[in-house]
């Protein structure tokens, strides 16, 4: 099937992570199981624009995010293009399709305060998990890497005499990271206490830590200190880049550290940091 060739070729030659092989699977099923169910067609080559604008309708009636819905059209121009290039398809439908203008939001992240709070009072188990827990809190405030960057970290990735990690990002493309003295002295202890022999991170059964797990105990952690919508790994990120910028970062540096393409990308954070100042101007100067 075309789009079974489509997702090995996202897996083996463009070597996307499971994460993002998973997503895009799950929205050309929702596509095809759509044209079935309202068109009773099988065959990619017999979609038109006009039955790909109409699942975009009805997603959005379904009330699914205009985010969302913008995502799964960047998948069809993803796998149109694929198709096209290997002949399956000899019109690109997608060339037709405009998406659906999205609001920004604002990034969600942690207060400052409460990320102290956090490291610095919260208990965690003098254990092994405990320890653990900590630290991945720790390298996701301190770095601002992604939660699928953290799961691949290797013991091998460390480099405890430049103070750096090498991560692994989107695309396959390397960044190196610094990393402060205080996290290093993280990094050693739990390194002693539970010894990882290829990736850095384990669950209790000595298994490489997945995606799930990670957002459970990153959840259950933030409730403690934090009663934010979103209490996620992905809001630590944002938490990183926003404090980093509060306290003087250069745009670009932050840019760096995320791993992300464009500076665009990265200037969203700004609107949190002109929030702030707003507040402290309205609070402090006597004509605000």
């Amino acid at each position: 099937m075309p789009r079974d060739k489509f997702l090995s070729y996202l897996k083996n030659e463009k070597r996307y992570s499971p994460l993002t092989v998973t997503a895009y699977t799950t929205d050309l099923t929702q596509f095809y199981n759509f044209i079935k169910a309202q068109y009773d067609l099988t065959r990619i080559e017999e979609v038109t624009h006009g039955l790909i604008r109409s699942w975009i309708v009805d997603m959005i009636d379904a009330g699914i995010a205009t985010r969302s819905v913008n995502r799964k059209i960047t998948t069809l121009k993803s796998y149109y293009k694929f198709l096209l290039r290997e002949g399956i398809v000899k019109k690109n439908p997608m060339l037709k399709i405009l998406p659906p203008k999205t609001s920004k939001k604002l990034p969600v992240f942690v207060e400052k305060s409460s990320m102290d709070e956090l490291l610095d009072t919260v208990d965690f188990d003098e254990g092994g998990k405990g320890r653990r827990d900590k630290l991945i809190i720790l390298l996701l405030y301190s770095t601002g890497i992604r939660l699928s960057e953290l799961i691949n970290l290797k013991v091998s990735d460390i480099d405890f005499n430049q103070g750096t990690l090498k991560i692994l990002g989107k695309g396959n493309k390397e960044r190196i990271l610094p990393f402060s003295d205080n996290l290093k002295n993280e990094i050693k202890q739990y390194l002693d206490q539970v010894c990882p022999i290829e990736w850095l991170f384990l669950t209790d059964k000595g298994k490489k830590l997945y995606a799930k797990l990670v957002y459970r105990l990153v959840n259950s952690y933030l409730r403690k200190v934090t009663t934010i919508s979103k209490k996620s790994p992905h809001v630590l990120r944002h938490t990183f880049a926003t404090h980093m910028l509060n306290n003087g970062a250069d745009l670009n540096a932050i840019k760096e550290f995320l791993g992300h393409v464009s500076l665009s990308a990265t200037q969203v954070y700004t609107h949190n940091t002109i929030k702030k100042l707003t507040n402290i101007y309205k609070q402090a100067h006597p004509k605000a």
